[in-house]
């Protein structure tokens, strides 16, 4: 950044300061420069070459991930266009904006963010800051499958009329920039949100509340199997609902016209119709929106760049009330490591959201089963199996991360007298506890919707979870040790994470979850299900032997790793 600095006196006198002046191309080329060299002296390390093989895996990954959104929605797109169908092209339009607003939350612990809030050390005017933060918006993986699933819709209506290419491009193009300032600007007040613990309970009070209210869904899926379908009286009520339903479905659709995605495919289709004038205005009403989108992110952004640095400590009145209360009662280093796991969780939104928001898919998973014969005539086997397998996917952060919420803390454990392996342990140990809380939860859900479980298809998911929970504990400790990453407890949108971490402890999930799944249907092809519970427990015994194994060698890899531990952990953002 020196060659910004002594260009900084000539290149205000000879142009104007503004986003595209000269002094911000200058800005512009030292941050290319300075992410440049980051990344080639990065590839001098092991782990560096190792976080870019698995970011060239994950963009794989990811691209094949849109590029078969993008064909499923432009196979639908050319679907509706060619058989003259357009009012049902809002729906591929709302299909892409959930997906693009859902991902970025879903995937933000799974892939790593730059923090622009380090530029404002240097003297960036707000028209630049605002645009790098936009330019670093457009490489997120929400960005580039929702890109790609324009495109599919754009090839989709192009391919059945091509004189509609110019106005469905014009249409995604701006639909596109709503969606990306809309993204940007909801991280922005989360992380804003976050920043404080007062708002961070409020926020996290709102989320539970909305997880549990989620479930007042399931008796709306049973309204059909507890219906008569005989008699007169049925039908009329049978008849009165469907009225009701098409008064409510046409209700819905006039208000989702005036919504960004009705808007976009509203101009298409007054496109399709050569209705000019509404279409332009259709594009104008949702331009409205990319500048209210645009005056949100510029808002939160405005208020960050005059330095507003919200603090995390509690007020004085609050820690005097906490302090000396314990949540966990206990003596010794495991009872007090439990407690602070259990403190810092309370406070940290990312990991309680990561580990409740499996639950609102419980009956959406659950509902694949719903008319299939399943192992032994029920569905719930299964159901719960997969059910149980996504909330793990929630405890990542925990189970392959789980010094990452030490930060600078780090050093304290080091200088303790306490063993690094009994830290762990205590860490396991809770860990493994909060996960039999949330699958007791995971099976109270699924038996609402399906009603109770049979007692041996509840040993057999019982020895399943006996299996693959030391076997994620297992490597989670390994991975801990060797790739770490700090948690920012305050922030969704901008955690450091390590993208070789993630992409290892999501193919070993998958992993897992394929060998019970496995078992499962070779024992229920030849109808001996109670096989699965032996089976699974000699899976569980050697898991446990080798969960047993790892800890006893903690103190050594933590030792060998000590440095590399300390600078990952204490580094600031």
């Amino acid at each position: 950044m020196a060659v910004v600095t002594e260009a900084a006196g000539t290149a205000a006198l000879s142009a104007h300061t503004g986003p595209f002046g000269a002094l911000a191309r200058l800005q512009y080329s030292a941050l290319a420069s300075m992410r440049w060299a980051m990344f080639r002296n990065s590839l001098r390390t092991n782990q560096g070459t190792m976080e870019l093989g698995a970011r060239t895996l994950s963009f794989v990954l990811y691209a094949i991930m849109g590029l078969g959104l993008g064909a499923g929605l432009g196979g639908g797109a050319y679907a509706i266009v060619a058989n003259d169908k357009l009012a049902f092209l809002p729906a591929l339009f709302w299909v892409v904006f959930v997906l693009w607003q859902i991902l970025p939350v879903s995937l933000a612990s799974f892939q790593e963010q730059f923090d622009m809030g380090g530029l404002l050390r240097f003297p960036v005017s707000f028209g630049s800051f605002f645009l790098l933060h936009l330019i670093f918006g457009l490489v997120d993986i929400s960005t580039i499958l929702g890109g790609l699933c324009c495109l599919g819709i754009w090839v989709g209506i192009t391919a059945a009329r091509p004189g509609l290419s110019a106005w469905a491009a014009l249409a995604l193009l701006v639909f596109a920039a709503f969606n990306v300032f809309l993204v940007r600007a909801i991280f922005a007040w989360i992380d804003r949100w976050l920043a404080q613990r007062k708002t961070r309970e409020i926020v996290g009070t709102l989320f539970f509340l909305l997880l549990l209210s989620m479930q007042f869904l399931n008796p709306a899926f049973g309204i059909v199997k507890y219906q008569n379908p005989g008699g007169s009286a049925a039908q009329a009520t049978r008849r009165h609902r469907q009225a009701a339903f098409g008064t409510w479905i046409a209700n819905a659709n006039a208000v989702q016209s005036w919504l960004p995605p009705g808007l976009a495919a509203g101009a298409v289709q007054r496109g399709a119709e050569r209705n000019t004038g509404t279409a332009t205005g259709s594009l104008g009403v949702l331009g409205l929106f990319v500048l209210g989108a645009g005056g949100v992110l510029a808002a939160r952004l405005r208020a960050e760049y005059r330095g507003e640095n919200l603090g995390e400590a509690p007020s004085r009145k609050k820690a005097e009330r906490h302090s000396g209360q314990w949540l966990i009662d206990g003596s010794g280093p495991i009872a007090a490591v439990m407690e602070k796991e259990l403190r810092t969780l309370l406070r940290a939104l990312p990991l309680l959201y990561g580990l409740g928001a499996p639950l609102l898919m419980v009956f959406v998973l659950s509902g694949l089963f719903h008319k299939s014969t399943s192992i032994g005539g029920h569905p719930l086997p299964m159901a719960l199996l997969i059910s149980l397998a996504y909330a793990m996917v929630g405890f990542t952060q925990l189970f392959y991360n789980n010094l990452g919420v030490e930060g600078a803390g780090i050093q304290i454990l080091f200088l303790s007298p306490t063993p690094i392996r009994t830290v762990v342990l205590a860490k396991n140990l809770f860990h493994a506890l909060l996960f039999a809380i949330d699958a007791a939860l995971v099976c109270v859900l699924a038996s609402l919707r399906y009603g109770l479980p049979t007692p041996l298809a509840l040993a057999a998911t019982v020895a399943w979870l006996l299996f693959a929970l030391p076997v994620h504990l297992a490597v989670g400790n390994i991975f801990s040790l060797t790739m770490p990453y700090r948690i920012n407890l305050g922030r969704i949108a901008r955690q450091r994470g390590s993208q070789s971490s993630a992409l290892l402890s999501m193919l070993i999930q998958l992993g897992v979850l394929g060998v019970g799944a496995a078992v499962f249907a070779l024992c229920s092809l030849f109808d001996k299900l109670w096989l699965t519970i032996p089976i699974f427990l000699v899976l569980a015994a050697g898991a446990a032997f080798a969960w047993m194994r790892v800890l006893a060698n903690v103190d050594n890899m933590a030792n060998q790793r000590r440095d590399h531990l300390i600078a990952t952990l204490v580094k600031t953002e």
